[in-house]
C-alpha cells in the first residue's frame, strides 16, 4: 500500500487541507477536526481502498485505517502543514458541550496511551516473572525493570500536561513544568513531613493541599486548562521587550500556585470521590456495570465515547490499586468481537471476507477491535449483535467475581498477565474464564444467526444473480482503451525514476514525457478524485477502469503551485475532455520531473494490460489496452 497516496487521497475527500483544522490519531483511526464537514465526501471514502469506515463523532471526522494509521498519518501532517497545538480554534467550532467534551477527552488521552500500553505491558511480564518464581521482589532485575514500568504511572501528571497543551492551545513545556512541579521531591518531602507530624504546609499564610499528585489524572488537566487562559493575558500585559522572560514567567507563577493552592486539589478531591463511588458501586451491584459496559463498548468506540470511560480506569488503578470495571468489561467485549469475526470468517463462502474476518479477529482478541467493528461486524450487523451479548456475558461473570486489573494496556490476550496482582491467580483466572465466556457466547449467536445473503453479501460462492450474469457475458472478451492523456514520449514505467510506479504497486500502465501542459480524458466516465494539491486526477471510465494520472515525482510537494485542475470529483467527461493545465517549465525549474505516469489502478480486474511501443505520441490516440 502506498500511505502517501492514500493520505493524500482521503485528504481530498475530507475537504482538502484548508477544512482541516486539526487532526491527531489512535491506534487505528485519523481523528480530524473540520471546519465543515458538510465538504467531506463521506460514501466515497468508506469505498476507498485502505479506508475500513467511517465515523462522524464526539465532534470529529474519524476515518477508521487500521494498525497502519500512522502510516497514513505522516504525510496528511506534512502536507497540511498543522502544529498539533493548534487546538483551541478546533474547541472554539460550534459544537454541543457533550461533543466537545470527548473532542477534549479524547485528544488528551489518546497521545498518552502508547506510553501507559508500554508500561502495562511491563508490569504484565513482571507479574508473569513473579508468579512463576522466575523473579522476586528483592531481585535487582526486578526492581529496575519495576521503576521502569512505573516511571509512565508515576509521572502520569508530566505526560498528561503535555497532551492537554497541545489539545488546549498552550506551551507544552511550560505545562510539563507545571506537572513537574506537583512531583517535585522536596515537595513530596513537605507533604509527607506535614502528613507526619499534622504541620501543614503554606505559601504567604495560604494553605497548601497535603496531597501526592504522583500518578493523578485530573489535576495536571485543570492546571494545564487555566494555564490555557493565563497564557494569553500574560501575552498581552508583557512589555514587548523583555516578553521572552516575563511572558513564561507570569505564566507558570500564577498557574503554578493556582494549581498548588486550588485546583490540584480540587483534581485530587474529584478523583477520590470517583474511586469511592467506584467500591460502593462495587460493594452494592459489582456486576451491573461490567454488565452493561461489556454489552455495549462496541457501540461506545462506534461514537467515540469510550475514551470518556477509559479514565475512570485508569484513575481507578492510580488510587486504588487496581480496577474492576472499565477494562474488566472492555477485555470481555474485545474478545467477543474477536469470536465473532472468527465466526464470520468460518461460516462465509467469499474469500476476501474469509481474509479480512481472519486478520480482524486476530487483532480483536489482542486488544483493538476497529478492524473487525468496523471491517465486519457493523457490515453484516448479526455479528454487532452477537459480540453485544458475548460481551455482556463474560462482562456480567467478571463483574460477580470483582475480577481486578493491576496494569492496564489494551484490553486482550496479550495484557492478561496484567490480572496478577495481590490475590494471585484468583484475578487472571476469573479473566480468562470470563474471556472464554465471551468468546463462546458470541461465536455460537454469530454462527447461528449469520447467513451469507442474509447479511447481503453475493450468495454463495460460484453462484452469481441474474443481473451479474449478464454483466460477466457482456464483458467477456472485452477490453478497455486508454488514450494517451497528453502529448509527448511514451516509455514503459520501469523508465520511472521512482519504485512506487517502477514496480507497478500501485497497477500497471505506462509512463509519458509530456511536451506541453495541457492533460485530457483518456476514457470516457467520471473524476472520481483530484488530489488537493492538483497534481493527481483519478477517474473511472465507463468500462470499469480506474485510472490515475500522476503528472510529476514527488509533486506533491509544491502543494499545488504551477497546477490548475479544470475539473472537480463527480464531473463526466469524454476522450479528450480538459482535466489540467500545468506550467512544465516552472515544474522543472523547480528541481522536479515531470514524467508523468497513468495506471490503471485495480489492474487485479482485469487479465492483462497491454502498452504500446514506447515513441511519440499525440494527446488522444491509444496508448494501453484493459482485457479482461
Amino acid at each position: 500500500m502506498n500511505y502517501t497516496e492514500l493520505g493524500q487521497e482521503i485528504l481530498s475527500l475530507v475537504g482538502g487541507r484548508d477544512n482541516v483544522s486539526g487532526l491527531t490519531h489512535c491506534a487505528t483511526r485519523l481523528r480530524f477536526n473540520l471546519r465543515d464537514e458538510g465538504k467531506a465526501q463521506t460514501e466515497k471514502l468508506k469505498e476507498t481502498p485502505g479506508v475500513l469506515g467511517v465515523v462522524q463523532s464526539g465532534g470529529q471526522y474519524q476515518v477508521i485505517i487500521g494498525n497502519d494509521v500512522n502510516h497514513v498519518y505522516k504525510p496528511i501532517m506534512a502536507i497540511c502543514k498543522l502544529d498539533e497545538g493548534d487546538a483551541r480554534a478546533q474547541n472554539g467550532e460550534k459544537k454541543g458541550w457533550g461533543s466537545r467534551l470527548i473532542d477534549t477527552i479524547t485528544g488528551i488521552f489518546t497521545p498518552v496511551l502508547p506510553a501507559i500500553t508500554a508500561a502495562g505491558m511491563l508490569k504484565a511480564v513482571l507479574a508473569l516473572c513473579t508468579a512463576f518464581g522466575w523473579l522476586t521482589a528483592a531481585d535487582s532485575t526486578y526492581q529496575v525493570l519495576n521503576f521502569m514500568a512505573d516511571a509512565a504511572f508515576y509521572f502520569l501528571p508530566v505526560l498528561l500536561a503535555n497532551s492537554a497543551a497541545k489539545k488546549f492551545g498552550c506551551n507544552p513545556y511550560i505545562a510539563m513544568l507545571l506537572g513537574g512541579m506537583l512531583l517535585h521531591p522536596n515537595f513530596i518531602a513537605m507533604v509527607t513531613a506535614a502528613k507526619e507530624t499534622g504541620e501543614g504546609v503554606s505559601f504567604l499564610g495560604l494553605p497548601v493541599y497535603a496531597a501526592s499528585y504522583s500518578s493523578s489524572v485530573i489535576p495536571a488537566i485543570l492546571i494545564v486548562l487555566a494555564q490555557s487562559y493565563i497564557e494569553p493575558v500574560a501575552d498581552r500585559i508583557s512589555p514587548k521587550a523583555i516578553k521572552f522572560f516575563t511572558k513564561p514567567l507570569i505564566t507558570a507563577l500564577v498557574a503554578g500556585l493556582l494549581g498548588l493552592l486550588v485546583l490540584g486539589p480540587v483534581g485530587y478531591i474529584v478523583a477520590t470521590w470517583i474511586a469511592d463511588g467506584i467500591n460502593a458501586l462495587n460493594t452494592y451491584a459489582g456486576w451491573l456495570v461490567p454488565l452493561i459496559l461489556g454489552a455495549f463498548f462496541p457501540l461506545m468506540v462506534m461514537t467515540g465515547t469510550h475514551y470518556g470511560i477509559i479514565p475512570i480506569g485508569i484513575n481507578n488503578r492510580m488510587t486504588t490499586g487496581f480496577d474492576t470495571i472499565v477494562y474488566p468489561a472492555n477485555l470481555c467485549s474485545n474478545i467477543a468481537q474477536g469470536a465473532s469475526s472468527f465466526a464470520v470468517a468460518l461460516k462465509t463462502k467469499k474469500e476476501k471476507v474469509r481474509e479480512l474476518g481472519w486478520s480482524a479477529g486476530i487483532t480483536a482478541v489482542c486488544g483493538i477491535t476497529e478492524p473487525a467493528l468496523y471491517g465486519v461486524n457493523m457490515r453484516y450487523k448479526t455479528p454487532l449483535i452477537a459480540a453485544c451479548v458475548g460481551g455482556g456475558a463474560g462482562g456480567l461473570f467478571v463483574g460477580l467475581m470483582g475480577v481486578r486489573n493491576y496494569a492496564g494496556g489494551s484490553p486482550g490476550l496479550m495484557t492478561l498477565p496484567g490480572y496478577i496482582g495481590e490475590r494471585g491467580f484468583y484475578d487472571l483466572s476469573n479473566a480468562c474464564i470470563g474471556a472464554v465466556i465471551a468468546f463462546v457466547v458470541s461465536f455460537a449467536v454469530t454462527w447461528f444467526l449469520f447467513h451469507d445473503e442474509d447479511e447481503g453479501l453475493k450468495a454463495a460462492a460460484g453462484e452469481e444473480t441474474k443481473k451479474e450474469k449478464e454483466a460477466a457475458s457482456c464483458l467477456e472478451n472485452a477490453s478497455v482503451q486508454i488514450l494517451a492523456p497528453v502529448s509527448g514520449t511514451l516509455v514503459p514505467l520501469s523508465e520511472v525514476n521512482d519504485p512506487t510506479f517502477a514496480q507497478e504497486i500501485l497497477g500497471k500502465g505506462f509512463a509519458i514525457r509530456p511536451a506541453d501542459g495541457t492533460f485530457v480524458s483518456p476514457v470516457e466516465g467520471e473524476v472520481v478524485m483530484v488530489f488537493n494539491t492538483e497534481h493527481a486526477i483519478g477517474l473511472r471510465s465507463a468500462d470499469g477502469a480506474e485510472v490515475l494520472i500522476h503528472v510529476g515525482l514527488d509533486t506533491v510537494n509544491l502543494n499545488g503551485e504551477h497546477y490548475h485542475a479544470l475539473v472537480k470529483a463527480g464531473d463526466k467527461v469524454k476522450p479528450g475532455t480538459p482535466l489540467l493545465k500545468v506550467d512544465l517549465d516552472a515544474v522543472g525549474k523547480a528541481g522536479y520531473d515531470v514524467i508523468t505516469p497513468v495506471l490503471v489502478t485495480n489492474t487485479s480486474e482485469f487479465a492483462d494490460i497491454v502498452c504500446n511501443a514506447p515513441g511519440q505520441i499525440e494527446a488522444g490516440q491509444p496508448a494501453a489496452r484493459a482485457f479482461r
